[in-house]
């Protein structure tokens, strides 16, 4: 196979990953968590999101972890912006990019966010405009591109009609994200084609989320078109919530795994990632859900 000689990951875990969490999370230790991940090597890392805290109350402190994290200027630090409030509110924190989503699945759009596909992207033209104008990058995450929890299997021609959208208000790159984890290696990768019909391979990366167990087998068929830009999270963080109980976002542990098996080159040291999803699992009160973070800290017992 004709695998890329080097991935870059962006680690989602202090966004994405903990969102959900219901225990809140101090500022402090967001941004320990950020530090431990760009320690490790991580050159891009999803850091928080300026939403309502009303909605999302583990986001309310955004503005205070943006300022204390140090950063370094070959680290890239995005954040989520759903509307202009929250794109002028996220402005003042100096982001590197900013990330607005859209669904593939008109049934999911319309049970989330109560407005069609094409709708919700309109509402986004003034965000991208604006960070555009602010010379801030602008990627779009899009959402159900394999499955949707309410209407089944989502067929490729969607995500090229996402994808064509996002590309006509000046999205710059795109996530073909298989949110419910519902994705096998033939499927994603007519998705991925899909959104090549708009974008170049640069500009497109992977989010597999692991419910049944297939995140990494997607990752390899994601690789095989020429992907090398993903998505994951330190430790797994980041449940699924439209599968009770099951696992969410691949861990950047298991993919860094795989990519040093194949000998390819993400410029992250495995040891400090582990240290990293360790700390934050132990905030949390749980072990890591990631398999080889699991194995090597037994194995550190172990020696």
């Amino acid at each position: 196979m004709n695998y890329p000689t080097r991935v870059k990951l962006v680690d989602v875990g202090p966004r994405d990953g903990l969102q959900n969490e219901k225990t809140q999370v101090p500022a402090a230790v967001k941004v320990e968590l950020v530090h431990r991940l760009q320690d490790a090597g991580l050159k891009e890392i999803e850091v928080t999101s300026f939403v309502s805290p009303k909605w999302v109350p583990q986001m309310a402190d955004n503005a205070e972890v943006m300022a204390a994290i140090e950063r370094r200027a070959d680290v890239r630090y995005s954040v989520l912006t759903p509307n202009l409030q929250g794109f002028e509110a996220a402005l003042q924190t100096r982001p590197d990019e900013v990330v607005v989503f859209g669904a593939a699945s008109e049934a999911f759009s319309q049970k989330n966010i109560n407005c069609s596909i094409a709708e919700s992207i309109e509402r986004f033209r003034p965000v991208v405009q604006a960070a555009l104008d602010a010379g801030i990058a602008v990627r779009g995450a899009m959402s159900c591109t394999v499955g949707c929890p309410y209407e089944g299997d989502v067929a490729p021609e969607r995500v090229a009609y996402l994808a064509g959208l996002l590309k006509g208000i000046g999205v710059q790159r795109v996530d073909v994200a298989d949110t419910i984890g519902v994705g096998t290696p033939r499927k994603v990768q007519r998705a991925i084609d899909a959104a090549l019909q708009h974008y170049d391979i640069d500009s497109v990366s992977g989010h597999f989320h692991d419910t049944y167990g297939q995140a990494l087998s997607n990752t390899l068929a994601a690789m095989e078109l020429g992907v090398w830009n993903f998505q994951s999270s330190v430790a797994g963080l980041g449940g699924c919530p439209y599968a009770k109980g099951a696992t969410g976002n691949v861990s950047t542990e298991d993919v860094v795994y795989l990519l040093h098996g194949l000998g390819i080159d993400a410029g992250i040291d495995l040891d400090k990632l582990v240290d990293a999803g360790k700390f934050i699992s132990d905030f949390l009160g749980r072990k890591p859900n990631s398999r080889v973070a699991t194995a090597l800290l037994n194995k550190r017992q172990q020696t």
